[in-house]
């Protein structure tokens, strides 16, 4: 299947698409592999979930740096 998918332009697997939406935490993706992210996202069920899962991890990481105990 993996051999199939480099055959159709814009198509990654789920495991290459986390690695993807990880990696766009970090730094700035490729047109093409944010292109790749959004054609995967449309047609899969498991990896929309991860990604919010990722954003919500980062939300709260960031509200945790912000938190002071003032009280």
């Amino acid at each position: 299947m993996n051999a199939l998918l480099r055959k159709i332009p814009l198509m990654r697997n789920c495991k290459e698409v986390t690695a993807l939406v990880i990696a766009r935490e970090d730094r700035d993706l490729p047109m093409i592999e944010r292109a790749a992210l959004r054609v995967h996202m449309v047609m899969c069920e498991a990896c929309p979930t991860f990604e919010r899962q990722v954003l919500t991890m980062r939300n709260a990481m960031r509200q945790w740096r912000n938190y002071t105990d003032d009280e």
